[in-house]
């Protein structure tokens, strides 16, 4: 049975100077991305990456040992991410977004583990840009848009 409601778990900002990751409780985006984010105004179809609890449960059903917000992402949701396609968007609080493209491969999951890589490399997450700005919190309701 398909859920009636989807919800931001987690926020995560990465900081320009440090690419040190941290969970907060809202973000800020506009049309460049995320306020002071490491990809703020850099390549605005890659300015948001979203990752669904699904990536997580697999990593863990793999014996990998991993935490949220260790995937890299800016949000965190229970939405299943299979069910949306770039050009498609998503209302999360007051914030439109765009699906760009999925996740691209990273190396650097291969540093929590090496089989991680190839296991995530359809399901680590989503890339999308901003087509109207807000504030995100946790807890948000997720829904798909026309």
């Amino acid at each position: 049975m398909e859920k009636s409601s989807y919800k931001v778990i987690a926020l995560y900002i990465c900081d320009p100077e440090t690419s040190v990751c941290s969970e907060k409780t809202t973000l800020t985006l506009d049309e460049k991305g995320i306020r002071n984010d490491k990809h703020y105004d850099k390549e605005q179809n890659r300015s948001v990456l979203i990752t669904s609890t699904y990536a997580y449960d697999l990593a863990r059903s793999h014996d990998i040992e991993i935490h949220h917000g260790e995937l890299g992402e800016n949000i965190l949701t229970d939405f299943d991410l299979h069910n949306i396609n770039p050009g498609e968007r998503l209302k999360i609080g007051d914030v439109i977004l765009e699906i760009a493209q999925n996740c691209t491969l990273c190396n650097h999951l291969s540093k929590i583990d090496k089989k991680l890589p190839k296991l995530l490399r359809h399901d680590r997450g989503i890339f999308a840009k901003v087509i109207q700005g807000g504030e995100l919190r946790q807890n948000d309701e997720v829904q798909k848009t026309e």
